[in-house]
């Protein structure tokens, strides 16, 4: 027998109406088994003691069985085999054997299931025979029927007070723990309903702050390289207004340009947070490998020594295979801006037979330059890029005092092997 379960019972039973309905069943089962008990202690033992007294206590204890029937099955079935041969306990077999067959597990305990319903069943076609077959008190001008018709009605009669019940309680007790089954199935799968909904709430947060580190990525590419620009020509037209205006003049306007593309590339940036329909990821626009001259001429105006070396044969790769030497490259000469001011700085587009190579090395810096925050996080952002396309990244000090920056991104992201025009 299983626990019982949570509910507003007492005792061994889950809800209050089953105990009303066992009490119920209890009291019809006693005055049945009182009033059979007391037809057979008047008319065939005799008993010497009062008889109403000998059946009343033969009733309860046949009625009591029944209160205990959904804890300890088993005892009112063996009560009702007692019972059953005098004649009286019908009701109590029947609900007995029911019980017994709802409530015990299946097939664990068959072989006690079956064998007392075939016990059962035994007894009551042998008492049916019995009261049919026992001849009449009075003589009878009648012929009695034949003994096959006594056979066939007390094996009706059995099967009706043994058989019938049993499969009845099977049926419901099968029902019911198919029930109890799905119930547990149910909330299995909503326990994993839950798990896979706090998973999905996770790779959702994960995948915020993948795009928060993204934008924060492009951010510091635009602001950084754009500001150190500004940055740079504010400070030089600082020094030269007072001895050579027109220059002054040209550098002015060239920070006015670099604050515009900055202003631009800030709004590409943020419109693509703007969206609010599910598109594909947006990255800003920005160069390629085919604008990196472009690039080193914006340093080389704001008075930086840099070179340009191109070697290879010229081949496209994915667009975010140029973005990211692009951003190599940018972010190579922010940090010469800022930390080698008045170093010589090259660099280095190398089309080599496993990939695309591209490096940024300044010499050892000198005493000038212009001093400009740093937050330490450009170089850490170039290399998780990198990596994530399956290159490779390599940032340090050279020997002789300057800094290199270098990237490789692998052959597999060429999409065309002409020559760039």
């Amino acid at each position: 027998m299983s626990e019982k379960p949570a509910g507003d019972g007492v005792w061994w039973w889950a809800r209050r109406r089953g105990a009303v309905l066992d009490v119920g069943l209890a009291a019809v089962s006693g005055l049945e088994c009182a009033l059979g008990a007391y037809g057979l202690i008047r008319d065939r033992l005799h008993l010497g003691v009062p008889a109403a007294v000998v059946c009343v206590v033969l009733g309860a204890l046949a009625g009591a069985s029944l209160l205990v029937r959904r804890r300890w099955p088993v005892v009112p079935v063996v009560v009702a085999l007692v019972f059953v041969p005098g004649f009286f306990g019908v009701v109590l077999l029947v609900v007995s054997l029911y019980t017994l067959a709802a409530t015990w597990e299946w097939p664990s305990r068959r072989g006690r299931v079956v064998g007392l319903a075939a016990l059962a069943m035994v007894e009551t076609f042998g008492m049916v025979w019995f009261a049919m077959s026992a001849p009449p008190k009075t003589p009878s001008a009648e012929p009695l029927p034949p003994t096959w018709v006594y056979a066939v009605t007390a094996a009706f009669v059995a099967v009706g007070m043994a058989v019938a019940p049993v499969a009845s309680g099977l049926y419901v007790g099968a029902r019911r723990r198919l029930v109890e089954s799905l119930k547990d199935r149910a909330q299995g799968l909503e326990t994993e309903l839950t798990l896979l909904a706090e998973q999905a709430r996770e790779r959702a947060w994960r995948a915020r702050a993948e795009e928060r580190t993204r934008i924060a990525r492009e951010m510091h590419d635009v602001v950084a390289h754009r500001v150190s620009l500004m940055v740079v020509h504010a400070s030089a037209v600082e020094r030269i207004v007072p001895k050579d205006p027109v220059k002054a003049q040209q550098s002015a306007r060239l920070i006015g340009e670099t604050g515009r593309q900055a202003l631009d590339e800030l709004r590409e940036i943020l419109g693509v947070l703007r969206m609010t329909e599910p598109q594909e990821q947006v990255e800003a626009p920005v160069g390629g490998l085919g604008e990196l001259p472009g690039l080193v001429e914006q340093s080389r105006i704001a008075g930086m020594a840099v070179s340009l070396t191109v070697s290879g044969d010229p081949a496209r790769y994915a667009a975010e295979a140029e973005q990211t030497a692009y951003r190599v490259v940018q972010e190579g000469l922010t940090n010469a801006h800022k930390h080698a001011g008045g170093a010589r700085v090259a660099v280095l587009l190398a089309y080599v037979p496993n990939g695309v190579r591209v490096s940024v090395v300044n010499d050892c810096p000198g005493g000038d330059g212009v001093a400009l925050p740093s937050g330490g996080n450009g170089l850490v952002g170039m290399r998780e890029r990198v990596l994530a396309l399956g290159g490779a990244f390599h940032s340090g000090p050279e020997q002789d005092g300057g800094f290199r920056i270098e990237a490789v991104l692998p052959s597999r992201l060429r999409t065309a092997r002409e020559p760039l025009d």
